[in-house]
């Protein structure tokens, strides 16, 4: 094991007993989500203004897996302090941790972001349902009670009602945090929709199984991984104005300029729909820190505070007006307490 990836209590202890701060790594250390990343971005710009004795943490993106799998590499100045992530940890990424000695993490909740749907800005308006995204981007699709390889060309081949543009759909990378939540919330709803998991469950799967058999997306060019983040999918759609994209609500409320956003089961995302959970294709956002980093890399106590304050999430905040759904106030004030607190997740 590298001399530097050593626990963060006995750097602590090192520390002090050399009375040499410089020791211990000076500026937090944060990766992970790309959706998570501009909204980091603007709570460390502010906290090196705010906290002129700390320097300003350094923000990288990479996808949320990515960014956990930094993150539970082990505990010590070698390692990041916080990962961002557009979904919550999984079970097997805690245990990774656990095992890379990684047993106190703090998960703060400090947020919610929209899934949407968008074409070029001179487009006709849209209404999708999810089962029209399963059925124009899923690798099978019902027909006759089978499943079979997708036959559809066209949107119009979909639904009627909608252009008879040839189906491209621009969607998030499988290491995106917002690829997890596109399957989840609208193929797996889709199929649900046109029974296409009950054929596949008829046909012996288990539950679990037929659940990814549902979001496998077909591979001829219809349904097209963009590993980059949303502004490589905007330019996909500049160069093909009848393509589909899909992006977070913060991205695209910062390009309403360029974007048509769709209707999902004819709501309208926006900040009041995602909050009141009208809009159906919604997600928490959250970051995890290494408690065993807190008192020992300068500054990360503060940032963290500083982040889940009412200065910067709460409604009238920064990142309220960058496009965060902000969480409601009596959510705000348990994480706030929980933050205080330092609550872990239980292992």
């Amino acid at each position: 094991m590298s001399r530097f990836v050593i626990a963060a209590s006995t750097l602590a202890v090192a520390a002090l007993c050399t009375g040499g701060p410089g020791l211990a790594r000076d500026q937090v250390q944060i990766a992970g989500s790309s959706t998570v990343l501009p909204y980091a971005q603007i709570v460390a710009e502010d906290f090196g203004k705010t906290y002129s004795k700390f320097k300003a943490p350094v923000v990288e993106s990479g996808g949320s897996s990515a960014g956990l799998k930094q993150f539970c590499k082990g505990v010590g100045e070698g390692t990041i302090d916080i990962a961002n992530s557009s979904r919550p940890i999984r079970e097997k990424e805690v245990k990774a941790c656990a095992e890379a000695g990684v047993k106190n993490i703090i998960p703060v909740r400090f947020g919610y972001d929209g899934i949407v749907f968008a074409t070029d800005i001179n487009q006709d308006d849209w209404a999708l349902e999810p089962k029209d995204v399963y059925l124009a981007l899923a690798e099978e699709i019902p027909v006759d009670g089978k499943m079979v390889k997708n036959p559809n060309k066209t949107w119009k081949d979909v639904n009627d009602k909608l252009p008879d543009w040839k189906i491209v759909g621009y969607i998030p990378g499988e290491k995106h945090g917002t690829r997890e939540v596109f399957e989840e919330k609208v193929l797996v709803t889709g199929c649900d929709a046109v029974d296409g998991k009950k054929i596949y469950m008829d046909r012996g799967m288990d539950k679990k199984a037929a659940g990814k058999a549902c979001y496998r997306v077909r591979k001829d060019g219809g349904a097209v991984d963009i590993d980059g983040d949303y502004t490589e999918t905007l330019a996909r759609l500049q160069s093909n104005p009848t393509g589909v994209g899909v992006f977070g609500l913060s991205f695209y409320e910062n390009n309403t300029d360029k974007l048509k956003v769709a209707t999902m089961s004819g709501i309208s995302p926006s900040v009041e729909t995602i909050s009141s959970g009208e809009y159906p294709v919604s997600r928490p956002l959250f970051f995890y820190v290494k408690k065993d980093h807190i008192g020992v890399i300068p500054g990360l106590k503060e940032y963290v505070a500083f982040f889940t304050s009412d200065k910067m999430i709460g409604p009238d905040g920064p990142l309220t007006d960058y496009g965060l759904v902000p969480l409601p106030e009596e959510e705000l004030k348990a994480l706030q307490d929980e933050v205080k607190e330092g609550k872990v997740l239980s292992m």
